[in-house]
């Protein structure tokens, strides 16, 4: 009997549990079952789809674009079996989103309880979180990102762009001093962030040109509502996106500084998910919600 779902089911929790042994344990079968499974799929396909070793299970090219296409498939049908128990086409499922805290507090959240409004069977599992996740490993449906892009297979749905600010808190310049200059840092308390992709320089337009300039401070933090609230604490300099500050500069909390000589500093924002050719319907009920409105929260990039 066919039964290349359930075969596809295996094949996904050996995916992302990296493990014949592990598979089999949360499955509640034998690793060998498992990997005799797993076989069968190659065989039938004529490809590798994993690599063994004694360590680590890694997926080949094939066999990461058959995990992409076996988690739409599923998806489709959860989709599709819980519409039909539920005598309703309406959409429902889980969508799992992660996002940076700043731009999940300030622009994803907002929207959250118009979207149920609209869509009350549909889950959000919203992690937020200012690391870069792997969608395959954390099977994350769609995840937003703020900055350059790295090449790979996921499908970027760009929202729009924001431009970074300096900003510190009025009374925070008024014991420091304002700077009139990138040089002028070297006396400054600069907050910074923790994450390894993160270089503690800021840029600053001289000449017609980007210049990186080193800055140092007394904290480094995972997150930028961290850094956002030290900020307004007075404790020194920060440099975050408009979206994140908006408010806080409209009531006076912060104020802008060296807006001149940073006015090339603007990130991109793009939401990710995997490169699937059909979108199972609660993702792309999400999306379709929740990315033009963000990009009407988010502006011209500020």
């Amino acid at each position: 009997m066919d039964n290349r779902a359930g075969e596809m089911l295996v094949f996904v929790r050996v995916a992302e549990t990296g493990s014949f042994s592990e598979a089999a344990r949360q499955l509640r079968m034998t690793p060998s079952t498992v990997s005799k499974l797993v076989s069968r799929i190659e065989r039938r396909l004529g490809v590798r789809l994993v690599e063994r070793s004694t360590r680590r299970l890694a997926l080949t090219d094939e066999g990461r674009t058959y995990h992409e296409r076996s988690l739409a498939l599923l998806a489709d049908l959860d989709d599709l079996e819980q519409g039909l128990a539920q005598g309703s086409p309406r959409i429902s499922g889980t969508v799992r989103v992660n996002a940076s805290v700043a731009l999940g507090v300030h622009v994803l959240e907002p929207l959250l309880p118009a979207f149920w409004q609209a869509h009350p069977d549909v889950q959000v599992d919203l992690s937020l979180s200012d690391d870069v996740v792997d969608l395959y490993l954390e099977r994350t449906d769609v995840a937003f990102r703020i900055g350059a892009l790295a090449s790979s297979s996921l499908v970027a749905v760009r929202i729009g762009a924001t431009r970074r600010h300096i900003v510190a808190a009025p009374d925070y310049l008024a014991r420091h001093g304002t700077p009139q200059g990138m040089e002028d840092l070297e006396g400054h308390n600069c907050l910074g962030f923790n994450f390894r992709r993160s270089a503690p320089v800021w840029p600053f337009r001289q000449a017609g040109r980007v210049v990186d300039r080193v800055v140092r401070g007394g904290l480094l933090a995972n997150n930028g509502e961290t850094v956002r609230r030290m900020a307004i604490a007075g404790v020194g300099l920060a440099r975050l996106g408009h979206f994140h500050v908006a408010e806080d500069i409209a009531a006076g909390r912060l104020v802008t500084v060296l807006d001149d000589a940073g006015g090339g500093d603007v990130e991109e924002i793009n939401a990710l998910h995997l490169g699937t050719q059909r979108i199972p319907g609660r993702i792309r009920a999400f999306l379709d919600f929740v990315v033009p409105r963000m990009r009407a929260a988010i502006g011209n990039g500020g």
